[in-house]
């Protein structure tokens, strides 16, 4: 696809335009790395609050000039479709990591790249997302702010030549940044940082973040004010009534998280099956569905913060965020499944506002003596799909209490939330940052797979891989290439690398009912066995078991076809003692 040395996101640092880190150069400064780690994590802070003001800028003051709410209908149409295809070529052609959600992206960067997020996909992420969002195409700039923060802080640590480990340890502190700005919610965005992107609300980063998420929100309170992202009445409990009526919203907002996360994930997996050279053209399908979409409804284009503001103060029609509720969530999963550039954090917001907005209107009509006015309702219908899509309890909790200010809404909201996380967790039990990196081929490490420090790796022993199938040649010609192996199970590869295993006894089963089919037939590139190198030889040994192999492929975690070796079930017996 053309990409040149700096666009890969491994280890490869040819090409770069740093040669000699400026640490090696200045031994003072290397030997005082954890003074620098923190100055750093101020300039950081400072450079993510720039970034995210520009964001911001460019989103929402472009988007109204292209499209105005009272302009001719064709801009609606053209904008989106336009702006789709054309940013789905530069993402095709010169930023290919730069497209999606960036969320997962920046988790993939800290747990299977050793932090390395290139200059190129933060400039291709900040530029390809400003122009779609711009264009209409109605996902959210915030997963995109954090990996232009994550980056940022990725390419100052490497070249500067901090180890590794203090690499990967800037990306949360880079990520926190990010979400202070987007959200004007500093506490929140250390909560997010820990909670998602890390996992763990104990990490070691916690000075740092806090650092870098103070300096971010005041570089965007200096340069935007100190206005708040939504303007929201002063919250009041009616009636303990309402605490019913919340738990309903809570149950509402689980059902309609749990349907955007289904339908993403089909709609996403379906585009990942056509070919290769149709990827430029993919983000169209989003571009035309948004447009007429918008020729009809022309709040569902764009970020639609105005949009929210107005469900949250009670000024927004039933049907009209019903609808809402319905386009929004088709028109931001057919975006981000066909490819576009942008988040999910800030669609979830939309849609919770939307339902929450439509629940509260309608409870208020049926008893309006016991319940609040629908803006409350909008306010908590926020949290409750948040959290139950993006499952950050905690961080949405805190995120609207940083919005209103006010301490009397907590109780409503994590009844919802509550409710949602419960109801969505069990009817979509991967959480949806975590199985948009599944589809991508990148499989992160379980936080219960971080905290294991036990001595019987994989990478133990990890031996080269000698004997494998093509996976375009038939049954038979498999079986003659076999029969004088004396192995019993095979890996088998395409140009992307490792696809699949398939043993002697399936091949001769295969045999009988037609030997002319191709091995492709028989495996599943996404769910095939498999290992990686920093997992312990018991997964090994029961993947084995389960999958009744007597190899695994061992492969990276950045990209699930990247073989780096095989374990047979002989070198895990020998390494438990057990002599055959």
């Amino acid at each position: 696809m053309g990409h040149s040395p700096e666009v890969s996101e491994s280890g490869d640092t040819s090409g770069s335009w740093w040669k000699t880190p400026l640490l090696h150069r200045v031994a003072r400064l290397r030997e005082r790395e954890d003074q620098v780690f923190l100055i750093l994590a101020l300039v950081i802070g400072a450079l993510t609050g720039l970034a995210v003001v520009a964001f911001i800028l460019l989103t929402e003051r472009m988007g109204m000039r292209l499209y105005p709410v009272g302009g001719a209908s064709w801009r609606r149409l053209l904008f989106p479709v336009v702006g789709s295809l054309g940013i789905g070529y530069l993402l095709f052609r010169y930023f290919p990591y730069a497209r999606g959600s960036g969320v997962p992206q920046t988790k993939a960067a800290l747990f299977a790249r050793e932090g390395r997020i290139t200059l190129r996909t933060v400039l291709g992420k900040f530029f390809c997302t400003s122009a779609t969002l711009a264009s209409g195409i109605p996902l959210g700039r915030e997963g995109p702010s954090v990996q232009v923060g994550a980056g940022i802080a990725s390419v100052l640590g490497r070249f500067l030549g901090l180890r590794p480990e203090k690499v990967k340890a800037l990306l949360p502190v880079g990520a926190a940044a990010a979400i202070a700005a987007a959200f004007n919610t500093p506490l929140a965005a250390v909560l997010f940082a820990l909670e998602e992107i890390v996992g763990d609300l104990h990490a070691p980063v916690l000075g740092s973040v806090v650092l870098a998420s103070a300096t971010s929100w005041v570089v965007l309170r200096l340069l935007l004010g100190n206005n708040p992202l939504f303007r929201v009445p002063q919250y009041q409990l009616v009636h303990p009534l309402e605490f019913a009526i919340y738990a309903l919203l809570g149950i509402a907002g689980g059902l309609v998280s749990v349907a955007f996360t289904k339908l993403l994930l089909g709609m996403r997996e379906r585009f990942l099956r056509f070919p290769q050279e149709t990827l430029w053209l993919q983000p169209l399908a989003g571009g035309l569905v948004v447009g007429l979409m918008g020729l009809v409804v022309p709040q569902v284009l764009g970020v639609g913060y105005g949009y929210v503001g107005d469900a949250l103060n009670g000024t927004m029609a039933l049907k009209l965020m019903l609808v809402l509720v319905v386009l929004k969530l088709l028109a931001v999963a057919t975006s981000y499944a066909s490819g576009n550039a942008g988040g999910i954090f800030g669609p979830s917001l939309f849609i919770g506002a939307m339902l929450g907005g439509a629940v509260g209107t309608g409870a208020h009509h049926l008893f309006p003596a016991f319940t609040a006015t629908p803006g409350a309702y909008a306010l908590v219908g926020m949290g409750a799909v948040f959290a139950g899509i993006v499952r950050a309890p905690m961080t949405s909790v805190l995120m609207i209490f940083e919005m209103t200010q006010d301490y009397a809404v907590i109780v409503p909201l994590m009844i919802a939330n509550l409710v949602s996380l419960f109801i969505s967790s069990r009817l979509q039990r991967q959480p949806i940052y975590e199985a948009l990196a599944v589809q991508d081929g990148i499989h992160l490490p379980t936080a219960e797979g971080r905290q294991q420090h036990g001595q019987r790796r994989v990478a133990r022993v990890l031996r080269p891989a000698t004997e494998s199938l093509p996976v375009d040649i038939t049954v038979q010609e498999a079986l003659q290439h076999v029969r004088a192996s004396k192995s019993r199970t095979w890996l088998i590869t395409n140009q992307q690398g490792v696809v699949g295993l398939i043993t002697l006894s399936t091949l001769e089963r295969a045999a009988g009912e037609d030997d002319t089919k191709k091995l492709s037939a028989m495996v599943d590139p996404l769910t095939f066995p498999h290992i990686h190198a920093d997992q312990g030889l018991d997964l090994a040994l029961d993947r084995m078991g389960s999958n009744q192999v007597e190899i695994l492929p061992v492969v990276s975690r950045a990209d699930v076809h990247k073989l780096e070796g095989i374990v047979t079930l002989r070198d895990v017996l020998d390494s438990y003692g057990i002599r055959g």
